[in-house]
């Protein structure tokens, strides 16, 4: 929780939000997706995903820190890659962040190795994945 009150701080001090400030929400986000628990749990001691994840890191427990409903069916190699992402992300020192250059240079590489995973057998070309488009059906928002 000191991570989102010392982010909460300077943006109120500040009342400007950086680039930097939108990876730190981004990797909240991506261990939201992760995981598949909230940001902040409803329970009475109100746990934040990073302390949780965190805890569950120096316990080596990263099979139990992914959603459950995609557990079993994941390389554990692009499971840790994401995790280091998002942790990056989440770093309380916002210099030690990375761009978001780096990090979607990072998921894709989770989702080549995820790929490759699914279709052993077959090379999968980093170069192609970094080319791809994705089609709009205009049934959700475009982001901005």
């Amino acid at each position: 929780m000191d991570y989102v009150i010392s982010l909460a701080y300077r943006y109120y001090a500040t009342n400007w939000l950086t680039e930097k400030s939108d990876v730190f929400s981004f990797g909240v986000v991506l261990l939201e997706i992760i995981t598949g628990r909230l940001a902040i749990t409803k329970a009475p001691e109100k746990l934040h995903i990073i302390k949780w994840v965190n805890s569950m890191l120096e316990r080596g427990d990263v099979k139990n820190i992914v959603d459950p409903r995609l557990a079993g069916d994941l390389d554990i190699n692009s499971v840790w890659k994401a995790i280091e992402v998002a942790m990056a992300c989440v770093s309380p020192n916002s210099i030690q962040r990375p761009t978001m250059t780096y990090v979607v240079m990072e998921l894709k590489q989770c989702l080549a190795m995820e790929l490759a995973r699914m279709h052993e057998g077959f090379e999968i070309d980093l170069d192609q994945i970094s080319g791809m488009n994705f089609v709009h059906t205009g049934k959700t928002p475009l982001a901005r």
